[in-house]
């Protein structure tokens, strides 16, 4: 054995088994004997005290936003010190592979709120246009965590027939199959959508089922950010369970969550729908995240056919006086569908981040409160970012409920997922807290889960969708991907002041043995590798 880990309290991700002491060996990068208190004690090179410390598989977040922040910092400390050792990244239907030129330019653009990097921003070399080539480069380079990938069903649309919101030909909804399944091929692990952005909003049902039977012949997964998490939500998520049943294909359901005020209290809806499919033999997961806001970008707000034909003519539409007032319109009287139907409200809309420093002044606030420093209607304030930050301003949206929440985590298909946005000057705390708030306030202090409860849906049932035979679990013979942390104290440190803030009681991570985080400081071990879809 290359290693020791003694004396811990291990958790071991089951979610059935209680906890107990035990050393536990790890030899090239595996656990190699677990020897439980009172048996002999093992012995290796390399110790680690855990001094009673609960160790328990590393955690995997379901719905990371991490695609160019592996590559870009190799540090990656918003995750790797939650003790998250795998991420889940290409989701919400948008991401940098499958690409060509003009594609690559537009996503860039699109979704430079998510993770910077908008067309001219040299800080991350794009040597990659196929989801093997994007793979390959997170293996040449290494980074701080491992990541798995999903085929956005947005990029291979914009791919396949550009930003039109019209049903594919024929031809092109072949090209789209051969691409999904060129991605899978090359090891993504499924194929994510986003169904209130554009240009994946603009696919029929017929088209997703299509693209999802693609998904299913290749064992992979479907993972849809759903067309409606307001009005409409449990319509939407009918929706997506039809489709996903209709092509045979796995269903996991991106930050299940049931927001704004027509949805207040209706988490058992969304459950009891579930539980019918669950019984009737689908094959269905979600992920949430513990926080009650959203996040995203403020161009994500704006009625889809605003945004048809990709930034450029979204911006053109902006400076169009009538076409603006048509957009106010929409927004503020009949809800667009990029605010899932609901009329928006100015006071839930916080600037988290702008791509223009000349805007800075404008984060922290309520689009609201901003509009009334200035004595302006809050939609003209919300236009001027719009149109100044070119769509680049990320929001926090303060339209959740606590009760729904706590709901949703407890259900028996529930994972966690961060949704974690990393960029902004004050990005939602849960890019930097997700796991260790599940551990800290919905297990010590309000005690929605047990411990070991807990510990599964961050480990073993993710691990299970991903299709991951050798990870989940404190087992010999599975990756020794794992980490130590303190039940009593471990915590978020961020918070919605402090977003950036490094959580407590997370002593140890360790990713296939090698230490990622040592007594809370973060290495300089770059360890993470792609994650491929098992053949």
């Amino acid at each position: 054995m290359d290693l020791v880990i003694k004396d811990a309290r291990v958790v071991d991700g089951s979610g059935r088994a209680a906890p107990y002491r035990a050393d536990v060996g790890v030899a090239d990068g595996r656990i190699t004997r677990i020897a439980r208190e009172g048996g002999p004690r093992l012995s290796a090179p390399r110790t680690l005290d855990a001094d009673g410390l609960a160790l328990a598989p590393g955690f995997i977040d379901m719905h990371a936003h991490s695609d160019l922040a592996l590559l870009r910092d190799p540090d990656h400390s918003a995750k790797a010190a939650q003790g998250v050792t795998l991420e889940v990244v290409g989701q919400d239907g948008l991401s940098y592979a499958p690409v060509d030129e003009r594609t690559l330019t537009a996503v860039r653009s699109a979704i430079a709120g998510w993770n910077g990097a908008a067309p001219g921003d040299a800080s991350v070399d794009f040597d990659w246009r196929t989801v093997g080539e994007y793979l390959d480069r997170i293996d040449r380079q290494g980074t701080a965590v491992n990541a798995a990938y999903l085929v956005p069903q947005g990029t291979v649309r914009m791919l396949a027939m550009g930003w039109e919101d019209r049903p594919a030909t024929e031809e092109e909804l072949a090209r789209m199959c051969r691409l999904v399944a060129e991605g899978l091929e090359q090891g993504a692990v499924g194929m994510s959508s986003g169904l209130t952005y554009t240009p994946g909003m603009y696919a029929p049902d017929s088209e997703l089922t299509e693209l999802c039977r693609t998904v299913a012949a290749y064992g992979g997964y479907y993972c849809p950010h759903h067309r409606s998490y307001g009005a409409g939500a449990l319509e939407a998520y009918a929706e997506m369970v039809a489709v996903a049943r209709e092509a045979g294909c796995p269903l996991h359901l991106a930050h299940a969550t049931m927001n704004f005020g027509v949805n207040k209290g209706r988490a058992p809806e969304l459950l009891a729908l579930l539980d019918r499919a669950l019984a009737d033999g689908a094959d269905i997961t979600l992920d949430t995240y513990p926080y009650t806001p959203g996040c995203t970008t403020l161009a994500a707000m704006l009625p889809s056919w605003a945004n048809e034909g990709g930034p450029q003519q979204t911006l053109s539409r902006l400076a169009d006086p009538a076409t603006t007032a048509r957009i106010r319109h929409v927004m503020e009287v009949e809800g667009s569908d990029g605010c899932h139907g609901v009329p928006i409200e100015w006071d839930t809309i916080e600037i988290s981040g702008v791509g223009n420093p000349g805007l800075s002044g404008y984060v922290g606030r309520t689009v609201a409160e901003s509009a009334a420093a200035r004595g302006e209607e809050p939609f003209t304030t919300a236009h001027r970012l719009l149109t100044e930050d070119r769509l680049g301003s990320t929001i926090l949206q303060h339209v959740g409920h606590e009760e729904n929440v706590q709901a949703i985590m407890r259900h028996r298909v529930h994972t966690g997922g961060s949704d974690g946005i990393l960029q902004g000057d004050k990005p939602h705390p849960r890019a930097y807290g997700t796991f260790p708030r599940y551990l800290g306030r919905y297990v010590r202090e309000l005690g929605v889960l047990s411990l070991p409860e807990c510990v599964a849906h961050l480990t073993s049932r993710p691990a299970a969708r991903l299709g991951l035979r050798d990870r989940g679990l404190v087992r010999e013979g599975y990756r020794a991907d794992l980490v130590l942390f303190d039940p009593d104290t471990v915590d978020a440190g961020s918070t919605f002041e402090v977003p950036r803030a490094l959580p407590t009681g997370v002593p140890h991570v360790l990713i296939s043995g090698r230490p990622v985080v040592e007594d809370g400081r973060r290495t300089d071990v770059l360890a993470g590798r792609a994650i491929r879809r098992a053949a």
